[in-house]
């Protein structure tokens, strides 16, 4: 019994590994349409040092986070704003030789993109690429045959991160409703 326990395992650890697919992130080199930078809304690469971008499954209006945040360059400030890698990035669920679509959201001042958007201190930047649909995942195909070469971001197109605007307080509201009764008072 226990040995059928485990061959059953087994073959369902190997089944699930087939269904996932991956794509190579990068913004650099791209099969069609070349390098893609990243730039800040007044055009600065450099200044996103520090910053990061993750690849996000689209599914409809849903988005889900994709494998780990991957860093700028800051090797020099022509390669600014250029994603470190090409790095593959699995798409658990779908397998290879599936279609998907995904988009690259880019940010600055939090450790993910959500984080970068919540951020009200007023040096914060995010940005979200135009979606890109994959034709074909790389990865191992489901029932075998020779592995699939992971597909780039080559429907990426160039885009500027915005800076994120922080929303007044409720405290600087409070204050500012309250003088503004006090001057009514005084009138």
């Amino acid at each position: 019994m226990k040995k059928l326990l485990v061959t059953i395992a087994a073959v369902l650890v190997s089944a699930s590994a087939f269904a996932q697919g991956t794509v190579t992130v990068g913004n650099r080199n791209l099969t069609t349409g070349g390098n893609v930078p990243i730039t800040l809304p007044n055009g600065d690469g450099p200044g996103l040092s520090g910053g990061q971008a993750q690849l996000y499954l689209q599914t409809g209006t849903t988005f889900t986070a994709l494998g780990s945040p991957i860093n700028f360059r800051t090797t020099s400030a022509a390669a600014a704003p250029f994603l470190e890698g090409p790095t593959d990035v699995v798409i658990p669920g779908i397998p290879a030789g599936s279609p998907a679509t995904v988009v690259l959201r880019a940010f600055v001042g939090g450790a993910s993109y959500e984080a970068a958007a919540a951020n009200t201190s007023g040096n914060a930047f995010i940005g979200q690429s135009n979606p890109i649909t994959l034709a074909q995942l790389g990865g191992t195909p489901p029932g075998g045959g020779p592995p699939l070469t992971p597909p780039d971001l080559s429907g990426l197109t160039t885009f500027a991160l915005a800076a994120v605007t922080p929303e007044p307080s409720t405290i600087a509201l409070a204050l500012l409703g309250a003088s503004a009764l006090f001057i009514r008072r005084r009138k």
